[in-house]
């Protein structure tokens, strides 16, 4: 299990789907479909969509891979990727900070992927999406956790250069090869 974390302004999806491009011949690695309490939207990550009530009974059963609450929503990985990894498979999959020790515990091999940028960059993108007021950037980049503590098997990206560049420090990171099926 690998898990993409980072904040906001960070380039995660960017970086994931120019990833998943470049590891898209492998059948040893697959890029987790999430389920969101939240309705689709076309500006946002392509998802399954989950009512509350899906979310509380699913968690209390352990019928997820991983789940999570941030901002509001619940988040789950589904528990079919368990199944992925158990045969020797690699899941990569957008999470969060908050889920990063249940992953230790649970998967041995876990990987924790940070995206990250300074601060001053992270600011210019957020403002260049023109969703929030340059006050409620600062804020919320002054709230923002921008590096988790004592997480094992951490991979730090910085993402200041090109998309290529980034995607090739991820795939050497992680030990990846590209390769023909």
């Amino acid at each position: 299990m690998i898990l993409v974390v980072g904040p906001s302004g960070a380039g995660k999806d960017t970086l994931m789907d120019a990833l998943k491009q470049r590891l898209d011949t492998r059948d040893d690695v697959v890029f987790a479909r999430r389920a969101i309490t939240r309705e689709a939207d076309a500006d946002a990550e392509d998802h399954d969509t989950l009512s509350r009530a899906d979310f509380d009974r699913m968690t209390a059963a352990g019928e997820v891979a991983l789940a999570w609450e941030a901002h509001g929503l619940g988040y789950v990985i589904p528990p079919a990727y368990d199944d992925f990894i158990r045969t020797g498979g690699t899941v990569i999959a957008n999470g969060s900070r908050r889920v990063l020790k249940r992953a230790e515990e649970k998967y041995q091999t876990a990987v924790t992927l940070l995206i990250t940028a300074p601060v001053e960059i992270l600011a210019e993108r957020l403002a260049a999406r023109g969703r929030e007021t340059r006050d409620d950037i600062e804020r919320r980049l002054k709230r923002a956790d921008l590096e988790p503590d004592r997480v094992a098997n951490l991979v730090r990206i910085e993402n200041t250069g090109t998309v290529e560049s980034a995607v090739n420090e991820m795939i050497s990171a992680l030990g990846f090869h590209t390769r023909e099926r």
